[in-house]
């Protein structure tokens, strides 16, 4: 067992101890009728019992039994292996009670995270969340039993939590109008390219920042992320007074008649704060690293704009602290690049093709192509979940046919008043709807201008008539750019930088 496991077992303990004291036999909320287990692995199975109890569980796809016993704190884990995709199964839990667990398949089990992009639902909803494109007739299409869904309650927890409440949810009319519209064609599409039953853990939340979903310690342990932890104490040493202004202009906001033109004051950020630092891992992350998972999609960002420079380290870091916590080092994961919108500085971008370029075993999609300069939750959530689809399938799934990225940025040289730029993924590089767009050009004062870009095979020759000495290239470094540059798969190119110049997030922390 990893040793941040047996830490998080042992902080159960001492919560729960006293609950499950002489208790029958109780299952976490993920383990549960319509689940979904990994298929082809060794999977952990996991309650509480009486200190001593001894556990027996059988699993009907192959009739094993495996047996335990729970400890002095009245914990139990065992492992049993899955066999290949199907079902359903049953799984018998017996111990002075007898738990069934029913219509289990084994198939492929993804985490959905990040922020609301990600929580976005199929419907639209009194919460901002305006539905995907047609909603009402994508909702009553959604009839895939073998894709089940379970929601982590959104949760704030000053200490790693043992389980959350929540049941599994199997696609249907009847309830894909809750489902996270992005994981819900991300699975879609997995799915039907393979066969296999397929399972979303949905942990999400509108708003939030990368280090609410990063463990406390890896913070901790990085000097240039302390200054989070230095700013949250102070927030909410300050929080008290803070609130109880808070309180006093929400009021005069709600009793003005003019108030639809003017935004709402913000509550401040205090220690049950979504944005707090590390308590959503706690809340939300830390239930699940029992569960064995394939790999995680992941859309989040937005919330760490303003400080992307950081977000070069921060991102990077939380994805080792995942891989290390749920016991994979090589666990895939995949993300969205931020969509174009006025408050979405390019920075941002830049920080997540950074972590593409240096974190293996991640996949990135490209979405300059959905954005919308005022609604930072762009409807289109198929084109963004099928794009996702397209790195398990081809880097997990064996679907080596398929194009998974757009043409990214590999390398330049300057010759003469020109620089030519090559890029990865290149087959076939097309300008969609006329001359390329969106490129500028510097010398070695960085002033960038509008450059004109050519194609010339797999690479583009790029120029501007006022630059004799070229030094530097940008491509779509914009808070909302109109790029169209795309590859023959039809996906787009990702928004680049050639210098390394000192970026306007540096030092905001």
């Amino acid at each position: 067992m990893p040793k941040y496991l047996k830490h998080l077992f042992a902080a159960s303990a001492l919560l729960f101890s006293f609950s499950f004291a002489f208790a029958e036999i109780k299952l976490p909320a993920i383990i549960a009728d319509n689940m979904v287990l990994q298929q082809n692995s060794t999977v952990k199975l996991w309650g509480w019992a009486s200190a001593g109890e001894k556990i027996t569980v059988t699993a009907s796809w192959n009739k094993s039994t495996v047996k335990t016993m729970a400890d002095n704190e009245g914990r139990w884990m065992l492992r049993i292996k899955t066999a290949k995709a199907g079902g359903p199964y049953t799984i018998q839990f017996a111990g002075t009670n007898t738990i069934t667990v029913g219509n289990v398949l084994l198939g492929e089990v993804w985490l959905a995270s990040g922020q609301s992009n990600m929580e976005f639902f199929m419907a639209k909803t009194n919460g901002g969340y305006t539905g995907v494109l047609n909603y009402e007739e994508e909702i009553k299409a959604a009839d895939f039993p073998m894709i089940r869904m379970i929601d982590v309650p959104n949760k704030v927890a000053d200490e790693p939590q043992h389980d959350f409440t929540g049941k599994w949810k199997i696609c249907s009319p009847q309830t894909a109008d809750t489902f996270s519209a992005v994981a819900y064609y991300f699975a879609r599409a997995v799915q039907k390219e393979t066969g296999y039953p397929i399972g979303i853990v949905n942990a999400s939340w509108g708003g939030t920042p990368a280090e609410s979903w990063t463990r406390k310690e890896i913070l901790e342990k990085d000097s240039s992320f302390n200054v989070i932890l230095d700013r949250y104490k102070m927030q909410c040493e300050a929080y008290p007074a803070a609130f109880e202004k808070f309180k006093t202009e929400l009021d005069k906001w709600k009793a003005d008649s003019n108030k639809t033109k003017a935004a709402a004051p913000r509550e401040p950020l205090g220690p049950r704060h979504s944005n707090s630092p590390y308590k959503l891992y706690n809340g939300m992350i830390a239930p699940l690293l029992s569960f064995t998972i394939k790999g995680v999609i992941w859309y989040q960002g937005e919330g760490n704009a303003g400080r992307a420079a950081q977000y070069r380290r921060l991102f990077p870091a939380m994805i080792a602290n995942w891989r290390e916590d749920f016991a994979n080092p090589k666990m895939p994961f995949y993300f969205v690049q931020i969509s174009p919108h006025r408050s979405q500085n390019p920075e941002i971008r830049d920080a997540q093709l950074y972590t593409l370029q240096t974190v293996a075993h991640t996949g990135m999609v490209v979405t300059t192509d959905n954005g919308d300069s005022l609604d930072i939750h762009p409807r289109n959530k198929k084109l963004v979940g099928e794009r996702l689809a397209r790195w398990p399938l081809k880097n997990d799934y064996g679907k080596k046919d398929i194009v998974a990225s757009g043409p990214l940025y590999k390398s330049m040289k300057i010759a003469g008043n020109t620089i030519r730029i090559t890029f990865e993924n290149a087959n076939g590089l097309l300008a969609k709807e006329g001359d390329l767009k969106e490129f500028t050009i510097a010398g070695e004062d960085a002033n960038f201008v509008a450059a004109r870009a050519v194609i010339e095979g797999n690479t583009i020759v790029v120029s501007a008539a006022e630059i004799a000495k070229p030094v530097a290239v940008r491509f779509a470094w914009k808070n909302v750019p109109f790029p169209n540059l795309f590859n023959q798969a039809g996906l787009p190119a990702s928004p680049f930088r050639t210098d390394n110049w000192r970026l306007t997030t540096e030092g905001k922390n």
